[in-house]
């Protein structure tokens, strides 16, 4: 039984019920499943692999909610850089039809990367379209290899412009292979499993994107068998155009409607609601993966978070996708969804209180764990998973200000990389290098497959 040893953390915040921190603080892990987490001196002096955090801040793997792995192939296009939503789908789709299997795993293991430098030690990836012979097994077997704790959504569009909807057609699928489709990727890969390394999401895009009788079928499918459910919804002003045209209702009550509210449901970024639909998903438990740098990216406007937490729904952080982030790194997304909140106090009505750093930290934390439905992740307790990460309170990007408060540094100054993440009480990340992964090889694969979706 393979053992971890943390030990002599500058400062060890657990996000557990109590928030405990320790100075000089560590843990001890067996089989990837913390046993004890305390001051240096109450933990077992031994084990199979032992890591000295002298210096370090350490707290819990950081959880992202919402990405699309696929669209680190696209970042930074000239045609989409100053485009908002509806337009830069419309640019990149022709891009993204000419996408398949070995593009998507190769995209798949740059986010991965990216995210664990990042300390990211969970995402939840959305993928909803698969041109070329593309499958969810393609970013699967590079999350397994790389030893990532994936939640995978089977993704789908259905309703391409010639049925009204956003997407052209030949990125579109028809809804018996869709829902044919999520029944084998559950039946191959999902593990409802504590501490499971991956399970299988049900998620159709949008409601610009596929039927309405897709979204019903999907939830009552992903209910029979015990899965959650996720889509975007509320984003910009033109979704909420769309579904009023449509439908003749606003995207709250079209979900509802469809049965894609409730405790096993998460929407990508919520922005655009009213005080009452907030005050109801919160009722409802329903939870939110807010963007805030893809928001501010794309100009989709600020989302509403305290009046979210405050209402009770369940929110976690993500960092959306790589094309209208161009970045993943979800200390970067803690860091602006506390600088936007205050921003959001001067430019919204009755948002509340700022958002401080702890806050934010726990929302990485805690409100990912939440969002995805787990109780063994983002926190550093006996029988929660050995998801950790660390960074150096010495280093150049938070001198002068981790002697102050070394948990609020990593956000109020900028850290571009960690010095160390851990999933399931394996290294993966080491003095800020990763470990068992060649970066440079990863970034040639990705460049000569971006260069190819250009022609």
């Amino acid at each position: 039984m393979a053992t971890l040893l943390l030990r002599n953390a500058t400062l060890l915040a657990t996000f557990d019920d109590a928030d405990r921190v320790f100075e000089d603080g560590g843990l001890f892990a067996r089989d990837g499943v913390i046993e004890a987490v305390g001051p240096t001196s109450a933990l077992p002096h031994c084990a199979d692999t032992i890591v000295d955090a002298r210096g370090m801040v350490v707290l819990p793997g950081l959880i992202c909610t919402h990405h699309h792995f696929y669209q680190t192939l696209t970042r930074n296009v000239p045609a989409a850089q100053d485009a908002e939503l509806f337009d830069w789908l419309t640019t990149l789709y022709p891009m993204w039809a000419r996408l398949d299997g070995e593009a998507l795993a190769a995209s798949a293991a740059v986010a991965i990367a990216e995210l664990m430098l990042g300390g990211c030690t969970t995402a939840a990836d959305h993928c909803y379209l698969w041109p070329n012979g593309a499958r969810i097994d393609d970013e699967i077997m590079v999350a397994r290899e790389m030893g990532f704790r994936l939640h995978a959504s089977r993704g789908s569009m259905s309703i391409g412009r010639s049925r009204g909807g956003l997407p052209p057609d030949d990125v579109v699928e028809d809804e018996d292979t869709i829902l044919a489709d999520c029944a084998r990727a559950a039946d191959t890969f999902h593990d409802a499993a504590r501490y499971a390394m991956l399970r299988v999401v049900i998620a159709p895009c949008s409601p610009f994107s596929v039927s309405e009788e897709l979204m019903r079928e999907s939830a009552a499918f992903a209910r029979r068998r015990g899965l959650t459910l996720h889509t975007h919804l509320c984003e910009t002003l033109d979704e909420e155009r769309y579904c009023l045209e449509r439908f003749g209702r606003r995207p709250v009550e079209f979900a509802e409607s469809l049965d894609w509210c409730g405790d096993d449901v998460w929407f990508a970024h919520a922005i655009h609601l009213t005080a009452e639909e907030i005050e109801h998903l919160g009722a409802l438990r329903t939870g939110v993966a807010h963007c805030p740098t893809s928001n501010m990216r794309l100009g989709s406007g600020i989302a509403p978070l305290r009046r979210q937490l405050d209402s009770g729904m369940r929110v976690g952080l993500g960092v959306d996708g790589s094309a209208s982030n161009d970045g993943g790194s979800m200390l970067d997304e803690a860091r602006h969804a506390m600088l936007l909140q205050r921003i959001a106090r001067s430019v919204l009505p009755d948002q509340g209180a700022m958002l401080g750093a702890r806050e934010a930290l726990r929302l990485a934390t805690r409100g990912g764990a939440a969002v995805l439905g787990r109780d063994d992740l983002g926190a550093l307790a006996p029988n929660m998973a050995a998801d950790f990460t660390g960074v150096r309170a010495d280093r150049l990007e938070t001198a002068g200000g981790a002697v102050h408060d070394p948990l609020a540094s990593l956000l109020f100054c900028r850290v571009p990389r960690v010095d160390l993440t851990a999933i399931a009480g394996e290294i993966k990340v080491r003095d800020g290098q990763l470990v068992g992964v060649d970066e440079t090889a990863l970034v040639a694969k990705q460049n000569a497959i971006a260069r190819r979706l250009e022609c």
